[in-house]
């Protein structure tokens, strides 16, 4: 790793502070150029432990960047990931105070709940679909803490993947049974369709973005325990909310969710 461990645990308190205290800053990679993937990794994980050593609990796992196109854009082969712990649980139909974000948008995702562990390298859509319980429709919340939503990929993962808030529901179903590739997307803003897709817009099938996550674990020594939530990344663009909006995802077969800004 190119930063000093010192270094490395001060960007953790300053970027967790910036999510708790709602307030941005400048993309970290201005003050640190050199910084690498394994810098901005383990930037992450000391944002975890500050988070685990205050009482919090890891409810799952997420992957962004998942796009083919996106991916060759910013010359990486594979998608960011980050944690989910419960603080950025929302309950279906549950209200997110703007006020505690501070440039949210949302995005439609595919979430899988595994029934058994998965280990990497190795890991396949096959395994995925074996290993998962349930699929179900989920809206994240994403707020990145650099100033006029300017990043760059280092600096997002240090950042944990912008992660904020999120809500799942709608009607479960098994990951075996569906098509996910085909499954039709719609999400909402106050009763108006504002972004179509498909679940192949996640890197042709959204199993194979929890595929790539296992097999991120893999390589750093961990897994995907049985249980665990999975959102496997963005169907659309991202779509700017404010207070009083009312957003709505409907996915083919997996009924609806909701969630409401004040």
């Amino acid at each position: 790793m190119a930063l000093h461990t010192t270094t490395l645990d001060q960007l953790a308190e300053q970027l967790e502070n910036c999510q708790l205290q709602a307030h941005d800053t400048l993309k970290i990679t201005e003050a640190h150029p050199d910084m690498g993937w394994d810098d901005a990794y383990a930037i992450q994980d000391r944002i975890l432990a500050r988070k685990l050593a205050r009482g919090a609990r890891v409810v799952g796992f997420k992957a962004g960047l998942t796009s083919h196109a996106k991916m060759k854009q910013m010359g990486v082969t594979d998608p960011v990931f980050g944690f989910l712990v419960d603080e950025f649980v929302v309950p279906e139909g549950g209200e997110i105070k703007v006020s505690d974000l501070i440039h949210p948008k949302v995005e439609p995702e595919i979430c899988f709940v595994t029934r058994t562990e998965l280990k990497g390298p190795g890991c396949h859509i096959g395994a995925v679909l074996a290993a998962s319980d349930v699929v179900l429709p989920g809206i994240e919340v994403i707020d990145s803490r650099y100033r006029d939503f300017k990043f760059d990929l280092k600096s997002v993962v240090a950042d944990n993947t912008s992660a904020a808030r999120f809500v799942v529901g709608g009607r479960v179903a098994s990951a075996r049974d569906l098509d996910l590739r085909t499954l039709g997307v719609v999400l909402e803003k106050n009763g108006q369709p504002v972004a179509l897709g498909a679940g192949a817009a996640v890197l042709g099938h959204p199993a194979a973005a929890v595929a790539m996550l296992v097999n991120h674990l893999g390589r750093r020594g961990k897994v995907l325990p049985a249980g665990s939530l999975v959102l496997s990344g963005g169907i659309t663009e991202a779509v700017a909310v404010q207070a009083g909006d009312n957003v709505t995802l409907r996915i083919q077969h997996l009924g609806s969710v909701s969630v409401r800004f004040v």
